[in-house]
């Protein structure tokens, strides 16, 4: 079933054409992703698709009663309402009553509790609740009566990603929705659209997430539209077919322009039938062999400042807010050629690690030493900062005129910039008129002009296109420095990663040798054999049978047994979501020691409350 078709729609901004009589559909239970260089309108077909933004010519025809939810990166929520208010917008009575009953669960009203109580197990709401809540965990949002304008800008499109997930439109539209979720959450919103029948549609950069979750790949290349009926892996493959054709086809008809433009000026004045077939044919040739050839990412070799023996060695380090705290006597003696990933939850300390390298944040304890050859280069979470009117080429040769002296040997900004996929004509365009994926590729290609031995990275893949990550992977590579990544990006990791620092979130971190995916491994192989013999504890009563209860209890017996009846269907729930992930073999590993203990919590904490309701129910 067809449930939107888009027909030859064109797009241009001033005199900037995206793409131009492009078509395509969207059928039922398709899960579709959209790969592009940054630029070439990826956001810009999104928004014409969702109606956010109107095409030059074409239209986009929606089945009746199919609705659309989409992700954008421009978040507009509003600021006045909770959590809850933007979670629950469905006209579903049963997502209405859901929401009625959290509410009674936040609150002290037992009368409003019972309500909701009743209507909840009248619909058989449950297992739907369940989902809801699972939801709301799995994306670490905090209390649904908290104001959206206390969140944080991650915390935000979390909300909205929530709500979509929640309300099910019949077409999911998500544009890069791994940004601003660590791993844990991407491994779980993975499984979530894998296993889902939902009619997808997004953008992303996120390799393994394309690969396990999509089934076909739409590639906007040149203001056209390529279509691959696979996964990620399929389109490599396919993609590279079509590159070789082409460019072989383009090679071909410039041969035979060369010999027919020989001949045209060779050509008898007799006209023959033959002679103006060929001199129109000519004509036809001369266009094709003036196709531009794809051309393959130029070559550089790669070079730092001199990196001596000694390069940074921290002893102790203790770090903390309050509280909270980040780092617990870590010790670590970096060597020239460390190529080490970072990863833990939000909010771990990852980039405070990173501040506390650089002077930016102080350390609470702990002893530095810094060779003294060390050159940081540290690419940050920031916008770029350009001025007004400033072209890109300029804003490069303000940082350096030539790039990484290699033997003698010099690169020059333009070249460099044309490795990271900045073509002659980009350099001479005004900053504020690229993307936001192509300045942060200009960021970060600031960042390598200067030619550092000693590279830090903050999440550098967000905002990136793939045809830039694959650049940026060969560039750390052959890196010949000493580099430190912080990224949510698996693939991205294995590429580069030789051994990692993995944030608990307890202050520890652990230095695991291997890649992401060897970690992850490990991770559950451990996981699994730690929990081997946990049984699990079902709940003694169904939401019905604890609804009749609190009716008979006296009053103060009610407020008390309200309490642990809820407690215990909580743990119950969350227990069950564990060992779920640990029969499954996706529990996040960066929390492993912590699910262990919380296992642990539960049943005892289940076992202290059911001991409590006998009493209460013997009374």
């Amino acid at each position: 079933m067809v449930y939107l078709q888009a027909e030859n729609i064109t797009k241009s901004f001033g005199d900037l054409l995206l793409f131009e009589n492009l078509s395509l559909s969207i059928h039922k239970s398709q899960k579709i992703a959209i790969i592009a260089k940054n630029g070439a309108g990826k956001t810009t077909l999104l928004n014409v698709i969702t109606g956010k933004d109107t095409p030059d010519s074409g239209q986009i025809v929606l089945r009746n009663g199919i609705t659309i939810g989409y992700l954008s990166q421009s978040l507009k929520l509003d600021d006045s309402k909770t959590i809850f208010d933007e979670i629950y917008q469905s006209s579903s009575e049963i997502i209405n009553v859901i929401k009625n009953y959290e509410l009674a669960l936040l609150s002290d009203d037992k009368i409003q509790l019972q309500k909701w109580l009743e209507k909840m197990d009248t619909l058989q709401a449950w297992d739907f609740d369940v989902k809801v809540n699972q939801i709301i965990a799995k994306l670490q949002l905090p209390n649904g009566n908290i104001l959206i304008e206390e969140l944080s800008g991650g915390q935000k499109k979390r909300v909205l990603l929530a709500s979509l997930l929640i309300n099910e439109p019949d077409i999911l539209i998500l544009d890069e929705p791994t940004n601003h979720l660590d791993l844990e959450m991407i491994e779980w919103l993975e499984e979530y659209l894998m296993h889902s029948n939902c009619t997808l549609l997004m953008v992303t950069h996120d390799r393994y997430f394309l690969d396990r979750v999509c089934n076909e790949i739409l590639e906007l290349d040149d203001k056209t539209l390529y279509q691959y009926k696979g996964n990620y892996s399929y389109f490599l493959e396919k993609r590279t077919e079509r590159i070789e054709t082409f460019n072989s086809e383009v090679e071909k008809a410039r041969n035979l322009f060369r010999k027919e433009l020989d001949w045209i000026r060779r050509m008898p004045k007799a006209r023959t039938t033959k002679a103006k077939y060929r001199v129109e044919a000519f004509t036809e040739i001369q266009e094709k062999a003036n196709f531009k050839k794809v051309d393959k990412n130029i070559e550089i070799k790669i070079a730092s400042t001199r990196l001596g023996n000694k390069v940074l060695e921290i002893y102790n380090l203790c770090k903390a807010y309050g509280e909270n705290v980040l780092i617990k006597d870590f010790t670590y003696l970096f060597k020239r050629f460390d190529k080490i990933g970072i990863i833990g939850k939000n909010g771990s300390g990852k980039t405070t690690f990173l501040n506390i390298i650089t002077n930016i944040v102080n350390a609470d304890s702990g002893h530095f030493e810094y060779g003294e050859t060390v050159v940081f280069g540290y690419y940050k979470q920031e916008d770029l900062k350009f001025k007004e009117g400033q072209r890109v080429i300029d804003f490069a040769k303000d940082i350096a005129e030539v790039v990484a002296p290699i033997e003698g040997s010099k690169i020059s900004v333009s070249q460099f910039l044309n490795y990271f996929l900045f073509s002659n004509s980009m350099q001479h365009t005004p900053i504020e008129k690229l993307s936001g994926g192509e300045r942060r590729r200009l960021h970060l290609v600031s960042v390598l002009m200067k030619n550092p031995n000693f590279l830090m990275l903050d999440e550098p893949t967000n905002d990136l296109d793939i045809m830039t990550l694959n650049v940026l992977e060969e560039y750390l590579k052959a890196f010949p420095g000493c580099l430190i990544v912080v990224s949510h990006d698996r693939f991205f990791l294995d590429k580069i990663s030789e051994h990692l620092f993995v944030f608990n979130g307890e202050g520890n971190i652990k230095d695991f040798p291997g890649n992401y995916s060897n970690y992850k491994k490990w991770a559950n192989k451990n996981v699994k054999a730690a929990n081997y013999n946990i049984k699990e504890i079902k709940p003694d009563k169904s939401p019905k049978q604890i609804v009749e209860k609190f009716k008979k209890s006296t009053w103060k017996e009610k407020k008390e047994l309200e309490s642990i009846e809820i407690e215990l269907n909580s743990l119950t729930i969350e227990k069950q979501e564990i060992e779920t992930k640990l029969s499954n073999g996706t529990l996040n590993s960066d929390n492993l020691n912590f699910f262990s203990k919380r296992l642990s919590e539960i049943i005892k904490l289940t076992n202290e409350k059911e001991l409590r309701w006998l009493e209460l129910n013997e009374t």
